[in-house]
């Protein structure tokens, strides 16, 4: 439909399209070779060295280098200019500075425009690669305060918070949520079941086992809150699949 828009717009004047390669067109725009850019910046003789220089001091690639040949480092060869590369990306060694600066190329420099963790970690593995390197990438990329500053939020703004009306009579309103984590006990409960009045804040803590089914619940709701202070009008609780079922709100 896009190309059809164009066509009928482009059809009342006169012009004829000329096929211009990319390599000759010296004079793009910057945005358009940005990845172009961020490979010949951070790959220079000067840095190459650094790195084939710091490579010889990382305990992780040195025993590489020892492998190299044998199925244990499938990937990794060493190239004429004595640099480690691991499917023809320069092999990053652990090293505080070299790391930083190739982070803060690939996502402060003037070009790279602040990008986000998928697509900061999509530029750098073209050129390089170390070991947890996606997770480095987003943490760094979370601690940037410019992108902090301006991150955009893609959820619906939350309404206001309402205030719940107060209870009239006592166990007419009621919540619920679950404790979980416990050590397990003699009779193998490991979870506290809280139900609290919202009016008296009187509670009952019932043991059960996080895996009882919502039969085996609801019989226990019966016979501990039913039976004593009758069914209740509301009942408040989080989103957990057994507060929302049916069977709560044929309760009420």
């Amino acid at each position: 439909m896009r190309q059809r828009r164009w066509i009928e717009f482009l059809k009342d004047y006169d012009f004829q399209l000329m096929y211009h390669p990319g390599k000759a067109n010296v004079v793009a725009d910057a945005l358009s070779r940005k990845s172009i850019h961020m490979s010949s910046m951070m790959v220079k003789d000067e840095f190459l060295r650094q790195v084939g220089q710091k490579q010889l001091h990382d305990v992780g690639l040195v025993k590489l280098l020892g492998l190299l040949g044998i199925e244990k480092a499938v990937g990794f060869e060493l190239r004429r200019d004595g640099i480690l590369r691991f499917k023809g990306r320069i092999c990053l060694p652990h090293d505080v500075e070299l790391k930083r600066a190739v982070l803060e190329e690939g996502h402060k420099n003037r070009l790279s425009i602040h990008p986000g963790m998928t697509k900061m970690y999509q530029d750098l593995k073209k050129t390089f690669w170390w070991s947890g390197m996606k997770r480095e990438i987003a943490e760094y990329v979370a601690a940037c305060l410019t992108c902090q500053k301006a991150k955009v939020e893609h959820q619906k703004p939350s309404g206001l918070m309402q205030q719940m009306e107060v209870s009239e009579w006592k166990w007419d309103s009621i919540t619920m949520d679950f404790i979980v984590g416990l050590p397990r006990s003699t009779r193998n409960s490991d979870a506290i079941w809280v139900i609290v009045d919202r009016l008296t804040k009187c509670a009952h803590f019932l043991p059960v086992n996080i895996k009882w089914s919502l039969e085996k619940l609801t019989q226990l709701y019966v016979r501990e809150i039913v039976r004593l202070h009758g069914v209740p009008s509301s009942i408040i609780s989080d989103r957990d699949p057994r507060f929302t079922s049916r069977f709560w709100q044929s309760l009420h």
